[in-house]
């Protein structure tokens, strides 16, 4: 039977325009539904709103040290609204920029949540039934939160990014990095910031180094740390709301806003899997080493699967599975060493495996090589945070398999490495490598 389309794709993220283009560039005839805006979460709710917060933030640390460079009278208010209205924009404009993206690739874009009516055909409210040879979701992942009492007065952070006014006192509930990031951020933008998190420490999953060096330089920013605490009620009352914790110490704490960064779920709900038989572990899609479903033509890519959350391997995975299927390639994206950053003050990232991952599977045969120093802008500054970086090596083989960094652009840093560390660089070929100077990056090549 005729369809009406090659592919039809549920969700107009960084995975499904990606797929939308290139499965266009390969000939295919293409249609993308998007229920909220086209860019999906990245780009309305998360990444591209959150490193413009980001850069917003770091200018609370260069006002700081702006009069021992010779700046005077500079001003130190920041305007949230100001900023809100700015940063509004710009998304418009981008949203705009990835829509134009999609006409120029000859994609039909229709503006609607989609379900499944049967494998071969998706229903799209205001657009009727459509049929489509194949079918790609990518309809992401969301935040959730817990079920405890008074709930409903906690925000979520797509909350956080639209509020018209800054809390003065906030408590940020988790401790991933979407969590801490946003304490350094909010923290930098004037706000007085508690992190509650049941872990022990913020990023148990990071290098341990990496982790107590981000700690203490939080606590010294003024951010309150409270580990092993958890949030068992929210009460609204006249100043705000008040919190009842459990942890090593009972207590309650009145604050203006909670936001909870502690769990996301895959945005599934709706789609009608049941109906065509696609597969679900575990709360997500599952899927082979394609990207297929358990139903032969159905596909699905990013953060609505089991695969790592993050927009590249969306993007990636977008790519293969439309050079895989329309263009004949034998193409699967690689989940090895995928770099990450988190936006605290200063910025970490890490990539690779950590000095404890690394010693548990190789069974200790691991040598670790670190500095920690204050960075040369300091030397004039007020700000007296110490920069950490690490290489983690197989002793046996002097590989670099983790590397990992908290300093001023970390993540630009340590981006750079990805590569070499995929070509299988060693230990030795950084200790014959010169660096640029003074930069904190040429400390990796010192050690």
């Amino acid at each position: 039977m005729p369809f009406d389309y090659d592919l039809f794709i549920i969700g107009a993220g960084p995975g499904g325009t990606a797929a939308a283009r290139r499965a266009a560039d390969c000939g295919a005839k293409v249609a993308i539904a998007e229920k909220d805006r086209v860019g999906g979460t990245c780009v309305v709710h998360g990444c591209v709103p959150e490193k413009m917060m980001t850069y917003a933030a770091r200018y609370a640390d260069l006002l700081k040290n702006a009069d021992e460079y010779g700046w005077k009278d500079v001003s130190r208010f920041f305007s949230w609204p100001q900023f809100m209205r700015i940063r509004d924009n710009n998304i418009d404009h981008l949203v705009e920029v990835h829509t134009s993206h999609l006409k120029e690739a000859e994609v039909t874009l229709l503006q609607g949540e989609a379900r499944f009516v049967d494998s071969h055909t998706v229903s799209v409210k205001g657009h009727g039934e459509i049929s489509a040879e194949r079918v790609l979701i990518a309809v992401g992942a969301h935040s959730v939160t817990p079920e405890i009492e008074g709930i409903e007065h906690a925000i979520l952070m797509r909350d956080l990014l639209a509020l018209d006014e800054a809390p003065n006192k906030v408590v940020i509930v988790g401790s991933n990095h979407i969590a801490t990031k946003f304490a350094g951020i909010l923290n930098g933008l004037s706000c007085h910031v508690i992190q509650i998190f049941e872990e022990a420490t913020v990023l148990p999953q990071c290098d341990e180094d990496l982790r107590e060096v981000i700690a203490q330089e939080m606590e010294e920013e003024g951010i309150t740390l409270l580990g092993r605490t958890q949030v068992q009620r929210i009460t609204q009352t006249e100043n705000g709301l008040m919190l009842q914790l459990k942890g090593e110490e009972n207590c309650e704490l009145q604050v203006d806003e909670v936001i909870f960064a502690t769990d996301r779920a895959a945005t599934i709900d709706n789609l009608n899997l049941e109906a065509v038989g696609v597969a679900v572990e575990c709360g997500a899609i599952a899927v082979d080493e394609n990207n297929c479903t358990s139903v032969d033509h159905i596909y699905a890519i990013g953060d609505c699967t089991l695969s790592p959350q993050w927009t590249p391997v969306a993007i990636a995975q977008g790519h293969a599975f439309a050079e895989n299927v329309f263009d004949n390639k034998q193409k699967r994206v690689s989940y090895q060493s995928i770099p990450y950053g988190v936006s605290t003050r200063p910025e970490a990232a890490t990539i690779g495996l950590t000095e404890v991952q690394a010693k548990d599977k190789l069974n200790g045969a691991v040598q670790c090589y670190q500095k920690t120093f204050e960075p040369l802008f300091n030397l004039m500054g007020e700000s007296k945070r110490e920069a950490l970086l690490k290489l983690v090596v197989d002793e046996e083989t002097d590989e670099v398999i983790g590397a990992h960094m908290v300093g001023d652009s970390a993540t630009e840093v340590v981006q750079m490495i990805a590569p070499a560390m995929k070509a299988g660089v060693k230990m030795k070929h950084f200790g014959r490598s010169l660096g640029i100077h003074p930069t904190i990056s040429e400390e990796f090549f010192t050690m």
